[in-house]
Formats: C-alpha cells, structure tokens, sequence
C-alpha cells in the first residue's frame, strides 16, 4: 500500500506549514487573551500559570493516542495531510470515516487497486469540507452564544457558573459511558481511570497536593490503560 504521487507534492507541504502557522498564532492570541482577562476573572499569574500547565500535561495522552494512529495513516494519506487533518484539526475517527465514504462513493477501495491521485484529491477534500464544518459552526455560533451569556450573567451570574461545568461533565461522562458498551475491557478501563481520578482529588484536596491536581488526568489516563491490558 503506497499513497499516491501528490500526496507529498511541496504545495501539500507549504499548506502544512501554513496550517501550523495559523495555529502558533491562534495560541499566542489565545494566550495573551488570557493573560490580560485573568484579573477580570479573579485568577493571579500563579494560578494562570498553573492552569496552562494542567491543559498542556492533560492533552498529553490525547496527543499520544493520535501520533500512534497517525503514523498508521502516513501510507494512506501521506504526511502533509496527516499533519494537518488528523494532527492538528481532525479526529483520526471522524477523518477515517469520511476517507472510506469518499472511496465508496468513487467505487474504489481506500489504498486499494484505483486509489490514484484523483481519488487521493476526492478523499482529501471530502476531509477538509468535513472539518471545515465544524470551524465554520464555531466561528458562526461563538459570538450568538457570547452574546446569550452576557444576558444569562446579567439576570443570574449563579446560572453561568454551574451551566458551564455541568456541560463538561455531561459531555465527557456521554463520551465516556459511550465507550463501556463495546466490551467489558473498556468497562473496566472506564471504572479504574474514574476511580483514579476521584481518588487522586481527593488526597489532593485532603493534602493541599496542587500538584496532584495537575497530573490527575495523565495518571488516571494511564491507571486506566494498565487495567485495559490487564483485563485483556
């Protein structure tokens, strides 16, 4: 399985690159954001500082998981594309799904016989047309929901303050209890990586351990991986 001719052309590579910039410069406007509405919302520089660390030790893992799959991807897509899709905007599920779909649709089998450099154009565009809805709904909705949030905080403060964290925690207990129908080994990875994590906040707040706090997500990330391959 090979990917075709285009799928390393300079042009793909200089898109990369291009990409990679427009993120570098999101961050530093993002992070000098944060740093000049950090005193409106009550945070000193130390807690800043701590908080921007907690995000980059938490999004370790999540990086991790998506270097192995991408690597495996490099012979389908070539590396510009996956830099770009699954590296930095997609998810390696969402991008392989609309790869398959876009072969199937051209009547050819992905990194099969006819995955060509017209084919390799099709699956390409249909997965940055599908990643390009999902910027093109936040940069639509974000500023009808900043303006609906500034009228929440005018009649009830208190509501803006709950709503927020109960999303979270409704979103990522969906995600997660989503994952435990497939097997019982990821029931047991699910049950041992959220007993982790109550645990460890727990002493953290027990022990005035900030620290634990900050590597809560990492360790019960790989509490729960150890229990996967143990149950496997």
């Amino acid at each position: 399985m090979s990917t075709p001719g285009i799928a390393h052309s300079p042009i793909l590579w200089l898109a990369a690159l291009a990409v990679f910039a427009v993120i570098a410069v999101q961050s530093a406007v993002y992070w000098r954001a944060a740093v000049r509405g950090a005193p409106e919302a009550g945070m000193s520089r130390k807690e800043l500082v701590g908080a921007f660390r907690v995000g980059a030790l938490s999004a370790l893992g999540p990086s991790l998981a998506v270097v192995f799959v991408a690597i495996g991807l490099i012979t389908l897509f070539g590396t510009p594309a996956v830099l770009t899709r699954i590296g930095l905007i997609g998810s390696a599920g969402f991008e392989t799904a609309a790869a398959q779909t876009a072969a199937e649709a051209a009547g050819i089998e992905l990194g099969g016989a006819g995955y060509d450099d017209r084919a390799f154009a099709l699956v390409l565009f249909t997965m940055s047309v599908g990643g390009a809805a999902w910027m093109i709904t936040a940069l639509v909705f974000t500023p009808i929901l900043k303006r609906a949030d500034a009228k929440v905080r005018a009649l009830n403060p208190t509501v803006m303050a709950v709503v927020p964290s109960a999303a979270m925690i409704a979103a990522f207990s969906y995600l997660g209890l989503a994952e435990t129908a497939k097997s019982g080994v990821h029931l047991v990875a699910f049950l041992a990586g959220a007993a982790a994590m109550l645990l460890l906040q727990f002493l953290a707040r027990r022990l005035g351990a900030r620290w634990l706090k900050e590597w809560s997500l990492g360790i019960s990330m790989a509490v729960g991986l150890a229990a996967a391959g143990i149950a496997l």
